[in-house]
């Protein structure tokens, strides 16, 4: 297995593109995290790309994500690496994290499902999830499969992530709101503070 992180953003832009190469996937992640919502999504599950579109539009992230994978498998192994690969791409874009605002939450709905998702980029990965879906399967993607991605995601942004749905009947509403909410929770958390500007978010004064 071989992970790449490559070019270095500059000072003044928060832009990181990662890659990561595995005999499972070919995962390639770029994101502008001061973007306007644009989204270039191909990794081969459909249900995965329109939640991955949500993050990017929701968060006013541009994302342009390509994964290829062993989906002739099933689709465990190219939806945890795109969370793992998003991660470390988040995290080498945010950099230092001084001026940020550090903590993010967010209610999201659709209809009769009601999720919230709080975010804390402690340097410390952590992921509390209860979602109870309805369903094992929407269109060709696995429920199960949210948890995967999050987990990447949290353990390589080095994240502390609490995702809850509170209530709903509707699998796609339930996943829709799960991750709409982290979108704006993650918006929330990575918005410049004009009051905290050159200070890390931290009595540490590391993070």
């Amino acid at each position: 297995m071989s992970t790449t992180p490559d070019t270095a953003s500059p000072d003044t832009a928060r832009v990181a593109e990662v890659t990561r190469h595995t005999s499972e996937t070919r995962i390639r992640v770029r994101v502008d995290l001061d973007g306007t919502g644009q989204a270039r999504l191909a990794t081969g599950i459909g249900f995965f790309d329109h939640m991955l579109d949500q993050i990017a539009r929701h968060g006013l992230i541009d994302l342009d994500i390509e994964a290829e994978g062993d989906l002739h498998i099933d689709g465990h192994h190219t939806v945890e690496d795109v969370g793992i690969t998003l991660g470390q791409a988040v995290a080498k874009a945010v950099g230092d994290k001084k001026g940020i605002r550090r903590y993010g939450h967010a209610y999201v709905p659709l209809d009769e499902a009601l999720s919230r998702v709080v975010i804390d980029f402690s340097g410390r990965p952590g992921l509390t999830m209860h979602v109870p879906f309805k369903a094992g399967m929407i269109g060709a993607f696995d429920t199960q499969l949210a948890h995967e991605f999050f987990q990447g995601f949290a353990n390589h942004a080095l994240v502390t992530l609490h995702i809850d749905n509170l209530r709903g009947e509707n699998a796609h509403h339930q996943c829709e709101t799960v991750f709409k909410a982290f979108a704006r929770a993650l918006r929330m958390a990575l918005e410049r503070d004009e009051r905290m500007a050159g200070v890390v978010p931290s009595t540490k004064g590391a993070l």
